[in-house]
């Protein structure tokens, strides 16, 4: 067996545990607790749908709420098949007339999603060429096989970069990276292990962590701004700037300390019992880069590079994502038939789902209701309490739609409310794209979506981190800010 086929055949193997056959953590269950869950489920919107609709609450979102709840009960449950739950809950926006038929299935096709599934299809393409393995190599060699060093190294490295490229991104090639790991132990989806579920789980966690580093790292940093300076321009006639280096320097610093955050609650979580990684998974030497090895990795280059300067060229990101797959797929580097066939539609259908039923709690008002019921609450609370509890419902919202929408739901209520209260606006506004990165949901956001859709963890697993993850990490970055803020002349 020649160097390249060799290559090519453990780039297969790995890539075969990314195919998910069967409900990711899929368990067999028996019909009764099947009937069961969704005798639950169906309580539950029936219940929610017999209570008294508020006064501010539309007849449309309190439909809403009978579908949300029900829905991430059998998303967590896993009572039946997500996709077929995630097609169910869309259905249902239209049969009761919650949203329009174009409104509940558009956001399937909507450029986030769209993103979402060329980004997942560039991660398969990374592990069929082989690229997988050879970055596996790069990142032992210079992180070596110490699980606790390992994990850190990677964690950090996935939140500093996420506030430079999308966290999408960031989180498919660590993700790809890393999986020969446990192709190598024999660790598979069927039977994975606390520290498959750690490194699995921390990748996405830790991207998802520091989006908020830059007005580069996603769109709900440049949404902010706008909001915060349309505002105070509007409210109190005042030109604010944050200009991209005045917003690095009010929130880079921050990212360092929900990286190491992230890494110690996840370890925490799933304190895997391996010290060291055993001497299998370590690669003494790789052969020369094969042509289609050197072609992926330069198209998926050249990617990156006008991911960076999109905001110069204007070219859409799933512009370039597209274009990317025309050059991999173009040269015969990769079959887009095998593409298809190893891509996880179930749970990228369930972000699709995820993203409808978020718009419908935009334009049903159901969004602004929570808003509105939940804020006043925290009237009369100390500062870090306030600010705690606006940040909860920033997290609380972004893991039910995309982080850009919570901040686009958030801002216009948190901002008035913060003047009401004695509060800086300007700290409110710049704490949204910062708490809205933290979500408690599968769905709430790409890296977690992509990471599901592996197999190697149940939404169950990962609520049981993600809860006190994004707990913690809104304590951590709220009190790092009210300490480093005042310091920069950028009060809370």
């Amino acid at each position: 067996m020649n160097a390249q086929t060799a290559t090519e055949k453990n780039g297969n193997a790995s890539s075969d545990e990314f195919q998910v056959h069967e409900e990711p953590g899929d368990k067999p269950q028996s019909g009764k607790t099947v009937f069961v869950k969704l005798l639950i489920a169906l309580a539950l919107g029936v219940g929610i749908y017999l209570l008294p609709t508020p006064e501010n609450l539309p007849i449309a979102g309190h439909k809403l709420a009978a579908i949300v709840i029900p829905v991430i009960f059998l998303w967590v449950s896993e009572a039946i098949p997500i996709g077929v739950t995630a097609l169910c809950a869309t259905a249902a926006l239209v049969a009761w007339n919650v949203v329009s038929a174009n409104a509940a299935w558009s956001p399937y096709a909507s450029p986030a999603v769209m993103f979402v599934m060329m980004i997942i299809m560039f991660g398969v393409v990374l592990n069929e060429v082989g690229l997988a393995k050879r970055l596996l190599f790069y990142i032992l060699k210079f992180a070596g096989t110490n699980v606790k060093k390992l994990s850190f190294f990677i964690a950090f490295s996935c939140t500093m970069l996420s506030s430079l490229f999308h966290d999408a991104t960031v989180t498919i090639i660590m993700l790809f990276a890393i999986l020969p790991i446990f192709a190598a132990m024999g660790i598979t989806p069927k039977n994975s292990t606390n520290l498959s579920k750690f490194f699995i789980i921390l990748i996405p966690l830790s991207a998802s962590a520091g989006g908020f580093g830059t007005i580069l790292g996603g769109g709900r940093n440049p949404l902010a701004v706008e909001f915060l300076e349309k505002y105070m321009k509007d409210t109190h006639g005042l030109e604010v700037s944050i200009g991209f280096l005045k917003y690095m320097v009010i929130q880079f610093p921050l990212v360092i300390l929900t990286a190491i955050a992230t890494w110690l609650v996840v370890y925490a979580v799933f304190r895997p019992k391996e010290k060291e990684l055993p001497a299998s998974v370590r690669i003494e030497s790789l052969p020369k880069m094969s042509t289609r090895e050197l072609g992926v990795a330069l198209v998926f280059s050249a990617a990156f590079l006008f991911w960076f300067v999109g905001d110069l060229t204007g070219f859409h990101l799933t512009v370039i994502a597209a274009a990317a797959l025309l050059g991999f797929c173009a040269p015969g580097w990769v079959s887009f038939k095998t593409i298809c066939d190893k891509f996880p539609w179930e749970a990228w259908l369930v972000f699709g789902s995820g993203v409808s039923l978020g718009g419908a709690m935009l334009s049903t008002g159901l969004g602004k209701f929570l808003a509105e019921s939940m804020l006043p609450l925290l009237e009369g609370q100390s500062t870090f309490v306030v600010y705690y509890g606006i940040g909860l419902f920033g997290s609380f919202v972004s893991s039910m739609m995309s982080n850009s929408a919570a901040v686009a739901l958030s801002l216009p209520v948190t901002m008035p409310l913060a003047e009401m209260m004695n509060l800086n606006v300007q700290a409110v506004a710049m704490m949204s794209p910062i708490t809205t990165s933290f979500i408690m949901l599968v769905i709430g956001c790409p890296p977690t979506i992509i990471a599901y859709s592996t197999g190697y963890f149940s939404q169950v697993e990962f609520i049981k981190v993600a809860v006190p993850w994004c707990l913690t990490l809104l304590a951590v970055s709220i009190l790092g800010a009210m300490i480093y803020w005042p310091m920069i002349g950028f009060g809370v």
